[in-house]
């Protein structure tokens, strides 16, 4: 369970500082409490996806991996944030990623930055 919360909170982190620093993800509130709110809930809908629709987006571009030596993780990652964005706005949360090059960037952005939490952070269950 820790590990959970753990990791929740990485991407928590790492999700605004991609938004802190990319003009074209928002994240929108009427009051700061209800945008750390909606951050946790984006963060676990992130966590979501990564955790049910990227391994099989990643078994299924298995040969893409091999022929770009894992360049091809860009994409899959804006692909994954891009998804994510579609869900907020299916279930009324305010996020959104403004285009398939942001959502590259963004994607970079989190992955730096939530690998450098998950290194500072207690894992252990």
């Amino acid at each position: 369970m820790k590990n959970f919360v753990v990791k929740t909170i990485a991407n928590a982190g790492a999700l605004a500082v991609a938004i802190w620093l990319l003009q074209d993800i928002t994240l929108t509130g009427h009051n700061t409490g209800h945008k750390v709110l909606t951050l946790l809930v984006v963060a676990l809908l992130f966590g979501l996806v990564n955790f049910l629709v990227k391994p099989v987006v990643k078994l299924l571009t298995l040969p893409l991996f091999i022929l770009t030596l894992g360049l091809i993780t860009l994409v899959v990652n804006a692909l994954m944030l891009m998804l994510t964005s579609w869900l907020a706005g299916v279930l009324d949360v305010n996020f959104h990623v403004e285009g398939f090059w942001t959502a590259v960037l963004g994607g970079l952005i989190i992955s730096v930055v939530s690998w450098a939490l998950n290194v500072v952070l207690p894992d252990e269950d």
